[in-house]
């Protein structure tokens, strides 16, 4: 059994990225993971200072709930992070919560494995290969960390638009794949 972290970035209750994190989410549970999902816009995150305390102490210097989540990350087997595509990148708040994880970069992590759930209202796949970036970015700064798998739900706009397609269901098969 793998212990699973989902990182549900959408500021967009129920909104299609969100959709493909709980689908991912069920499919891991489905093959006997363990599964924690981490919902962003619930954090209040603040914006990484750059101060480097993280480095000599066991936490950051900000006290908005991130410090809670340094072991949950840092223990987990598999990483999924879930993000809308925003003008060709991941989200914000999903940038905000990599910059905030500085803390990680020197411990020993368990994670090796991530995977990346987009969604965008773009009909083109390329239109992910800014977050795919963000995403390979974050990834190389572990050592034998790998970026297994990608979603690219395009075409998708509107709130649960994502439904209609076969998006949540590759998902859900990519959960039961880790």
């Amino acid at each position: 059994m793998k212990k699973v972290v989902v990182v549900n970035s959408t500021p967009r209750k129920g909104g299609n990225s969100e959709i493909l994190a709980e689908k991912f989410a069920e499919g891991a549970r489905a093959a006997g993971h363990s599964v924690e999902v981490i919902t962003v816009r619930e954090l209040e995150l603040k914006f990484c200072v750059g101060c480097m305390y993280c480095h000599t102490h066991d936490k950051c210097a900000l006290n908005d709930g991130m410090n809670a989540l340094y072991e949950t990350v840092q223990n987990a087997d598999v990483l999924c992070f879930a993000s809308p595509v925003y003008f060709y990148a991941v989200c914000g708040q999903l940038k905000t919560f990599l910059d905030r994880l500085n803390p990680l970069y020197t411990r020993k992590n368990s994670f090796k494995d991530v995977y990346l759930l987009a969604a965008a209202a773009e009909n083109d796949g390329n239109a992910m290969n800014g977050s795919v970036r963000d995403i390979q970015g974050w990834v190389d700064c572990f050592e034998g960390v790998t970026l297994k798998d990608v979603l690219r739900g395009i075409g998708v706009t509107d709130r649960g638009e994502i439904n209609a397609t076969d998006f949540p269901r590759l998902a859900f098969k990519m959960g039961t794949a880790v």
